[in-house]
């Protein structure tokens, strides 16, 4: 019997059978019994001065009476819970996707970031491939314009061998409706200065006119003569002197960003 008091439960294993009901009954009981003679000798100390300490006692003993039996009678201390497998694997799954997800997200970013870069140096090259390929295209377009033609000896006649350089001309500035060109007439160094001024204007006023008689405003084209000063070969022989025997053209306004005839 004072192993079903102990255990809690019945010889049957029970934990709600009589031997239960039966321990409850006793502890009941003996809080009871406890705490009327704390009571009876409590009152007992108030009434004898100088009996204090024989009336505690016996307060004391019930107490400490009570206490044995509850304790006998299973009354420990709750056991510790302890965490439930599932649930730590749970908070473990859900902790791995919370950073796979995490984790996704910055490699959204980071795809989108390096896009964007490669978006922006795409456009950024094409800008660059475009300038170049618009400088290539000025710089070949002026070298065409500022091809020179050449005369014989005291003459300003255009002469047929030089009429496509001139063609080429009227066609850029076609191609170039803000372009605007000077024509500048040279010569050899026979003659004097003020006649060779005189020829050299001459030949520069006979290549605007041939480009004006094929539908250049005249405006667009300004002359004007160095006569023997400016050379482009020095010596006094043929050779030199049918070099600097010419016209030379120059890019007046409009020169940035040409564009090819037919472009």
């Amino acid at each position: 019997m004072g192993n079903r008091f102990r255990n809690g439960a019945d010889q049957t294993g029970n934990p709600d059978g009589p031997g239960t009901l039966a321990v409850l009954v006793i502890k009941v009981r003996l809080i009871i019994l406890g705490s009327r003679i704390a009571d009876m000798k409590l009152n007992t100390s108030l009434d004898h001065n100088g009996e204090t300490m024989r009336g505690t006692l016996p307060v004391t003993l019930g107490a400490t009476i009570v206490l044995l039996v509850a304790a006998a009678c299973g009354g420990g201390p709750a056991p510790i819970p302890q965490p439930d497998p599932d649930s730590l694997a749970a908070a473990e799954q859900i902790r791995r996707d919370s950073t796979a997800v995490v984790q996704e997200e910055r490699d959204s970013v980071q795809r989108v970031q390096a896009e964007a870069r490669e978006r922006v140096q795409r456009e950024q090259k094409a800008q660059r491939d475009s300038v170049v390929r618009i400088q290539q295209e000025t710089a070949a377009v002026a070298e065409a314009l500022s091809a020179r033609i050449h005369f014989d000896f005291d003459r300003s006649v255009i002469k047929p061998e030089w009429e496509a350089v001139l063609d080429m001309k009227i066609a850029i500035l076609q191609a170039n409706p803000m372009l605007t060109i000077s024509i500048v007439g040279h010569c050899d160094e026979r003659g004097s200065d003020e006649y060779n001024i005189a020829l050299g204007n001459r030949r520069a006023l006979g290549a605007k006119q041939y480009m004006v008689n094929r539908g250049i405003e005249a405006q667009r084209i300004s002359t004007s003569s160095m006569g023997e000063s400016q050379p482009a070969m020095m010596g006094s022989g043929e050779e030199a002197w049918s070099q600097n025997r010419r016209d030379e053209f120059v890019i007046a306004s409009g020169g940035d960003g040409l564009v090819q005839p037919g472009s």
